[in-house]
């Protein structure tokens, strides 16, 4: 598929979060029996429970660490909060789930309160296992500098989705 119409391009992702990379290994993310795909909407009632995730690969000696965050945070005019780290597990044997992996930051369900957000995760093959540890803080988290230094390298699997206030347009509580 040509980049520029890459839905991940289109869609700011790449850019804003990662760089462009080849999707190598299959990511396929789960609410409430309705897959995940790139730009789809999720009411916030819909992401409450974290998400079923299942990967591909054929060796069970690699590992992959799964990250999700919001690149919106806390408004997507000024994302002053950006990225905001929603969940992170590491550990995660290939041909399994997140399920089979070691969850370091607990998920925390999308929550926007102005605007559309989007909320992405990323899957990385890792070197090695136990070699992956939680940040300090979930706001301001950045994928790239992670990645570099976990020595994860760019992204094998990617996919997003856009999330907005329940009821109204997003705009101004009342």
């Amino acid at each position: 598929m040509p980049r520029e119409r890459d839905p991940l391009v289109v869609g700011g992702v790449i850019g804003d979060v990662i760089d462009p990379f080849n999707r190598s290994i299959s990511l396929r993310v789960t609410y409430n029996s309705r897959d995940v795909s790139n730009g789809c909407e999720f009411k916030p009632s819909a992401v409450v429970n974290q998400p079923r995730v299942d990967i591909g690969g054929d060796d069970l000696r690699t590992f992959f660490t799964l990250v999700m965050v919001d690149p919106d945070a806390p408004n997507p005019s000024d994302p002053s909060l950006r990225e905001y780290l929603h969940w992170l597990v590491t550990d995660i044997p290939a041909t399994t789930g997140a399920s089979f992996g070691q969850e370091i930051i607990c998920y925390e369900c999308p929550q926007p309160t102005v605007g559309v957000h989007r909320f992405v995760f990323m899957l990385f093959r890792q070197l090695g296992r136990q070699t992956v540890f939680a940040p300090r803080w979930r706001h301001n988290f950045n994928t790239r500098n992670f990645a570099e230094l976990y020595n994860l390298g760019l992204p094998v699997a990617a996919v997003y989705f856009n999330c907005k206030r329940e009821n109204g347009t997003g705009g101004r509580r009342q």
